[in-house]
């Protein structure tokens, strides 16, 4: 009998999935970032819940109310994949017996900041006694069925794209857990990313409004992963011309005599997002993520064969299904 740490966080996901009735009419499927269920008048209630533990999720020299907002981006960075507003967030909250008033002030202050900074609210939630801090939120927000940015709408040929570079988590986390340096610039960058994440909620909002994206994935779990389950849902492959590296993660790597394109596949917790433009509406897309106050980095295209490759210097090589996995990594 194979257990949790042998199956891999995937399969697990899968093997719950077997065993659930599925609700008809789904307007969202599993596998999806999100799940929603039907209003009136062709809107959704669209709704996500992630879980932060602290064994796993919380680097060293996070503070309390750094931790707490992490648990409400990650949750809001799945809807923005989706180009949904949230507006209210419930909290499961799990703490030790002997967890600190202070410890648990932080707390509420982080969870204040992370719904704030979206525009969205905490309206309540429940709280347990726990071995170690557990943080579950659950995210919800409303948008009418048309305007959603599923993973499954990607077709050959469409332009690939990230609203960022990726590689700075990566590197913050070889800092804090390798013992890694940097000079002190450099370093804030690096440890800010791993401390103060931010969802692309405007940019993803502004994509679905241009009308211009055929499909979207939160990155947390890394950019090689992201294209894979892309891959999955939309039954095309991609074909990567550039990597999307910060100057920042440039210049650790070339300090740490470190793989460029480990840092830039292979990391986690990043949260871009990971889109596929129509060609005929890139500059309409490009045009509204600026007017939002981001930028569209574009680094490949789909094809139809369905394989992930990178191509360097006229040399194509297979990009492997690697990155963040619960009980793997």
């Amino acid at each position: 009998m194979s257990t949790a740490g042998e199956l891999g966080e995937r399969r697990i996901i899968d093997l719950i999935i077997e065993n659930l009735e599925k609700m008809p009419r789904m307007p969202i499927p599993f596998g999806d970032d999100v799940s929603a269920i039907p209003l009136d008048r062709g809107k959704l209630a669209v709704i996500k819940t992630d879980m932060l533990v602290g064994k796993t999720d919380v680097p060293p020299g996070m503070t309390p109310r750094q931790i707490a907002r992490k648990a409400v981006v990650m949750n809001i960075s799945d809807l923005a994949s989706k180009g949904v507003r949230p507006s209210a967030v419930l909290v499961s909250l799990g703490v030790p017996s002997d967890c600190g008033k202070e410890y648990l002030i932080e707390i509420g202050k982080g969870l204040n900041d992370g719904a704030r900074e979206y525009g969205a609210y905490v309206l309540g939630g429940d709280t347990a006694e726990a071995l170690d801090i557990i943080i579950s939120c659950m995210v919800i927000g409303t948008a009418t069925e048309k305007i959603i940015v599923r993973r499954s709408g990607a077709r050959a040929d469409d332009i690939l794209a990230t609203t960022g570079p990726f590689g700075k988590t990566g590197a913050g986390l070889r800092i804090l857990l390798r013992g890694l340096d940097a000079p002190s610039e450099i370093r804030r960058s690096l440890l800010d990313a791993v401390y103060m994440p931010r969802a692309r909620l405007s940019e993803g909002l502004a994509l679905a409004r241009s009308g211009a994206a055929t499909a979207s994935i939160d990155s947390s779990d890394g950019l090689a992963f992201s294209l894979h389950e892309l891959r999955k849902m939309s039954h095309v492959g991609f074909m990567l011309t550039q990597l999307p590296l910060s100057p920042d993660v440039e210049e650790f790597a070339r300090i740490h005599d470190l793989s460029r394109e480990e840092l830039a596949l292979f990391g986690g917790e990043e949260y871009e997002l990971v889109v596929t433009i129509k060609p005929e509406g890139w500059l309409r897309a490009e045009r509204a993520v600026e007017k939002a106050g981001g930028r569209l980095i574009r680094i490949g295209c789909a094809t139809e064969k369905p394989a992930i490759v990178l191509r360097v210097n006229g040399k194509e090589r297979p990009i492997p299904p690697r990155g963040y996995e619960h009980f793997r990594t």
